[in-house]
């Protein structure tokens, strides 16, 4: 099959589904079989497994949910930010974000881990917000931060933390702080 026909199966299967398969599964799950060696142009089947779709173990959801997060966050950080702080934070914070996920996966069943999303825009300007893991009705599980502290004449910080449902986002559960400077950070997403 043309890889431009594939491209093509995957982006329509995508948006069928209204986003429950991403691109990503789509390709994976689009399994492709010639039904002869002589013609290669007839297939015996397309199938799409359902098995996968309604269940994700522990360790995959975490490791799809930490793509997500990082990417999330370095889109909130920015071109100004992001250059500055980005070692620092895979470094330190995103290990006890992927802690953070983790525990909250375990308190889930596996066939519920599917519905569980990451949140599609970080906050922007001041705002605190990096992204959120949300269940299928959209109520938040688990609220990831980052707040700009400006201590009296030790620069700006920028604390990052997270916040679960269980006390009702109450709770401020660190994940880390990360130095600035002594000038002003830009706006997120600047």
């Amino acid at each position: 099959m043309p890889l431009w026909l594939r491209n093509f199966l995957v982006v329509l299967i995508s948006i069928i589904t209204f986003g429950l398969v991403s691109p990503a599964q789509a390709s994976e799950l689009l399994s492709i079989e010639p039904k002869d060696n002589d013609r290669p142009d007839t297939f015996e089947n397309v199938s799409i497994h359902s098995d996968s779709l309604t269940h994700e173990n522990h360790e995959s959801f975490v490791s799809r949910i930490m793509k997500e997060a990082e990417q999330q966050s370095l889109t909130k950080f920015g071109s100004r930010i992001g250059p500055v702080i980005e070692d620092e934070f895979r470094e330190i914070i995103l290990p006890n974000m992927e802690a953070a996920i983790a525990s909250v996966a375990e308190q889930f069943p596996e066939e519920l881990l599917v519905n569980l999303e990451v949140t599609e825009v970080p906050g922007g300007g001041f705002s605190e917000k990096i992204f959120h893991i949300v269940n299928e009705q959209k109520s938040d599980i688990i609220r990831f931060h980052v707040r700009r502290d400006n201590p009296p004449q030790e620069g700006y910080w920028f604390n990052f933390h997270y916040h679960t449902y269980h006390d009702q986002f109450q709770t401020h559960y660190e994940l880390g702080t990360i130095y600035w400077n002594k000038n002003t950070p830009p706006k997120w997403k600047s």
